[in-house]
């Protein structure tokens, strides 16, 4: 009888353990510290509210979450000087952000909310894809106050880390220094770095690996047509269509005509400037 009761135990033990291991887990590493945090815990938090987000990025609708502020789980005052937050999701996409506006609980400009997906109420899958946003997913309350753009709504979010500002982690992303501040590819520099720089890399330089390097060993500018490119900028699948594509459509909306543009005048220019 023993003998048994302990195998019916184990039997219950070894069907319970596969839903422990898959408890998502989001971890925060500021300054060398880390920090994890189930979907359990942060469900359960007294600072867990109840937002709705009128336009989500993700979804291209309305959309009500279970969330926890960021500011309430990082402090600005913890970052290291002159860094970024850094969010990092499964799928390889990487977000450089502004500490201080991700950080920010006032009201009166953006504010950043770690989304929960409750393991009994999943969210929808995203348009187009096989899974949903979760289970943790940064969206954004009044995002148009900080200028929060489209890149800067990671979903499947693993990893929120404190790391040096691109410009200082990667020096070959720098434009001709003799270059004007109001220069038009400066502008095209700061816009590749928070649109583009989330799945691709150039010059070697960048997190996210869901895309390829856009300067070596060629430029896009060196081997497509200007019209074409632009193009494949603001819609892929318009040009070409293929199995496991990742690259969204930017609206208008998420990047203009002129934006574009900008995009465009950086990558010509850096691709006179290759790394070696």
């Amino acid at each position: 009888m023993t003998a048994r009761w302990i195998a019916a135990l184990l039997l219950t033990l070894a069907a319970a353990l596969p839903a422990w291991a898959a408890e998502p887990v989001l971890t925060i590493a500021i300054g060398g510290t880390e920090r994890t945090f189930t979907r359990t815990a942060l469900l359960a938090r007294p600072d867990a509210v109840t937002v709705q987000i009128p336009h989500d990025v993700a979804y291209g609708r309305a959309m009500t979450y279970r969330a926890v502020p960021v500011g309430n789980l990082v402090s600005a005052d913890q970052l290291p000087s002159d860094s970024v937050l850094e969010a990092v999701a499964t799928d390889g996409f990487v977000a450089q952000l502004r500490a201080d506006v991700v950080c920010s609980t006032d009201g009166n400009g953006a504010v950043a909310f770690v989304a929960v997906e409750p393991a009994d109420a999943p969210w929808p899958n995203l348009p187009g894809k096989g899974a949903s946003a979760g289970p943790f997913y940064m969206v954004w309350v009044n995002p148009a106050a900080s200028g929060i753009r489209s890149e800067q709504w990671p979903y499947q979010m693993a990893r929120l880390g404190s790391a040096e500002s691109p410009a200082k982690r990667w020096p070959q992303l720098a434009v001709d220094a003799s270059l004007p501040a109001a220069d038009p590819v400066r502008a095209g520099q700061v816009l590749f770095v928070t649109q583009c720089m989330t799945c691709h890399t150039l010059n070697r330089a960048g997190s996210g690996s869901m895309g390829p390097d856009l300067n070596l060993p060629m430029n896009p500018t060196e081997y497509l047509q200007p019209h074409a490119l632009k193009r494949l900028i603001r819609d892929s699948r318009s040009v070409r269509a293929w199995s496991g594509q990742q690259m969204p459509a930017f609206t208008e909306e998420m990047l203009s005509d002129r934006e574009i543009d900008l995009i465009l005048a950086y990558l010509r220019h850096m691709a006179g400037r290759k790394a070696e």
